[in-house]
């Protein structure tokens, strides 16, 4: 979008906002799109983040992402050409420390408007997956801390990310500000009701602790009073310790827990093996890092109902 180049240059400081490269979507399916339309050009890394941008842009922007369907986001690897690309955009959208090769490739590509959503809501340090034992290493046992970058499973988290961005996007691109306004507002109220639906499904359960495949849903555990107690770490692709599959299968008994959750994006090996041993029921809990044919819903409000119903059959809802 040539003509509106003028409007954002210089806006990276500005603007000090997050947004994620995600799956491809109805706005545009062809990553090679990525800029020089008619419109305001938005590169996401992933899926949440694609879903705020198609939001709170309306009809004003085209959307390209850097994460295809059905790829696990986490260890995405981008090519040269995807690089020049973000060259292209009128503005990059991502979640930094989600994806180290999206970091790098925003750093390298110059673009003058880079949001991150990681500035627009504070990120937390949900501890290790794995514990101490008596006469083993901590650092065997424990995975190095890190800021939790999961925040667009929290509702609240999300909204307030999709306030950031959209102020980005109004100083950005100021000729369509009000309808940015306009958007943000239509979709924080989206964000709110389902917020309200998750804290009266889950207020009155049978357990409270609820197990998954890897540590993605901290923020939605702090906020309704839950507890998470993952397989693996942030990373869905790490292995666990024979160590935190026994303290699994003894948590398992003392906190009432029936299911075992796994993912969409990721294998389900482990958790089918966990829950095989333990006697436990499986389910799936989407961590939303992208839509595909085996997603229950078409997009992030529809697949986030499906996980409070999961949630409420495995913990028990009264």
């Amino acid at each position: 979008m040539n003509v509106r180049r003028r409007h954002i240059s210089g806006i990276a400081l500005a603007a000090a906002t997050t947004v994620g490269i995600g799956t491809l979507s109805a706005c545009s399916s062809d990553s090679a799109a990525a800029g020089n339309t008619d419109k305001f050009d938005v590169v996401a890394s992933f899926y949440p983040m694609q879903y705020l941008a198609e939001q709170i842009g309306g009809d004003h922007v085209n959307v390209t992402t850097l994460t295809k369907p059905g790829q696990e986001p986490h260890d995405l690897e981008i090519s040269a050409k995807q690089t020049a690309q973000l060259q292209e955009a009128d503005a990059v959208l991502y979640l930094k420390g989600l994806q180290p090769a999206v970091d790098e490739a925003v750093a390298q590509s110059g673009v003058g408007n880079t949001i991150d959503a990681a500035t627009l809501t504070k990120l937390e340090d949900h501890g290790d997956v794995e514990h101490a034992h008596e006469g083993e290493e901590a650092s065997a046992e424990k995975e190095e801390h890190a800021r939790d970058p999961h925040v667009w499973l929290d509702p609240v988290k999300y909204s307030e990310v999709a306030k950031g961005v959209a102020a980005a996007f109004e100083k950005a691109d100021p000729d369509h500000a009000a309808d940015y306004a306009k958007n943000a507002e239509a979709l924080t109220g989206k964000l709110d009701a389902l917020d309200s639906r998750f804290e009266d499904g889950l207020k009155n359960t049978g357990t409270k602790v609820f197990f998954t495949n890897h540590a993605a849903f901290g923020y939605l555990a702090e906020r309704y009073g839950l507890a998470q107690e993952a397989i693996t770490g942030l990373d869905p692709e790490s292995e666990p310790s024979p160590a935190r599959i026994r303290e699994l299968h003894q948590e398992a008994k003392a906190d009432g827990v029936t299911t075992v959750f796994y993912e969409t994006l990721v294998s389900d090996k482990t958790a089918r093996t966990l829950a095989r041993d333990a006697g436990l029921r499986t389910a799936v809990l989407d961590p939303l890092e992208g839509i595909t044919d085996r997603s229950a819903g078409d997009d992030y409000l529809q697949v986030m109902n499906s996980n409070l119903k999961a949630l409420e059959a495995a913990l028990g809802a009264k």
